[in-house]
């Protein structure tokens, strides 16, 4: 598929692909003959998960790390069986994969966190506004410490 299909069904722009293409996150799998970048399934696959490492603060090396190992384990997966040292070596890159896991929900928990408090600043804007509109005011507000104020 070309790069606007790629982009429509990522929710990518083209200039974010095309950066994650110049510092090798993602390569086109080929090119038309008229130069046009062509993109696979895989392709997509993996910007998908590019973009979901980058709202969770992973930096470009982070991503290009994890993306490494999953296609490493991905060619192992694909090859035959090997010997002990393969297996260390699939076992490594396991790490590395449960490593950026536990990082991933480390990462939503404190997003979580956030969540909250902005919803309660949210809440305390909504109380404070019910507080003084015109309807609001025809009733007596329940009296708060001023530092629980707005």
């Amino acid at each position: 598929m070309h790069i606007g299909e790629v982009a429509a069904r990522t929710e990518l722009s083209l200039r974010t692909i095309r950066h994650y293409e110049e510092t090798g996150l993602v390569i086109p799998s080929a090119r038309s003959q008229g130069g046009f970048r062509l993109y696979t399934e895989a392709d997509v696959a993996r910007l998908m998960v590019i973009r979901r490492m980058k709202p969770l603060g992973f930096s470009l090396d982070e991503m290009r790390d994890l993306l490494e190992a999953t296609d490493r384990l991905d060619a192992d997966a694909d090859g035959a069986e090997g010997d002990e040292g393969d297996a260390d070596e699939r076992e490594a890159l396991l790490d590395r994969v449960r490593h950026y896991e536990r990082a991933a929900a480390r990462k939503i928990e404190d997003l979580r966190a956030q969540l909250t408090r902005a919803e309660d600043f949210a809440s305390t804007l909504r109380a404070r506004l019910e507080r003084t509109t015109p309807d609001a005011q025809q009733s007596d507000p329940p009296r708060t410490p001023r530092t629980a104020q707005l």
